[in-house]
């Protein structure tokens, strides 16, 4: 078994935490899209994108589905791509043009931390108790049996 070192826990509770915190921002994004799909689609029409309808429910279906994923740390490498996926298509219908300070820096910043969390989400997460969590656990832990 692999020595829960404090620098790993500390490790996988930063990731719990920032999992956390990133989550609810992309929850707190997408509720008002899913409460208002119309005004949502009236937007999204407006900036050209297409299917509107089916864009705003889609964008909130994402943000609020994969941000409750990556918030308990379920299906974390599909929810990483798919908030990214949805940050790069806020940034390229919303944003392109912008400034770094005041314009697409927030998109940037959600996009690579969902990925980012999506591939290293740390211990705590739904997960590590999954099937293909603890297959991930046993190959680390064997990794580190014979690097000892």
């Amino acid at each position: 078994m692999i020595e829960q070192t404090p620098k790993n826990r500390i490790s996988d509770l930063t990731a719990l935490l920032a999992r956390v915190v990133v989550g609810v921002v992309f929850i707190a994004h997408g509720l008002p899209k899913a409460t208002d799909l119309q005004g949502t689609a009236a937007g999204f029409e407006a900036m050209g994108i297409p299917f509107p309808q089916f864009a705003a429910l889609l964008g909130a279906g994402i943000e609020v589905g994969a941000g409750a994923a990556l918030l308990i740390g379920f299906a974390l490498p599909v929810a990483g791509v798919l908030l990214a996926l949805m940050m790069g298509s806020a940034y390229f219908f919303a944003h392109v043009g912008d400034p770094l300070v005041g314009g697409f820096e927030m998109v940037l910043v959600l996009a690579v931390a969902a990925l980012a969390l999506g591939f290293a989400g740390g211990r705590f997460a739904v997960d590590s108790m999954m099937p293909w969590g603890r297959r991930r656990v046993r190959s680390e832990e064997k990794e580190a049996v014979h690097a000892a």
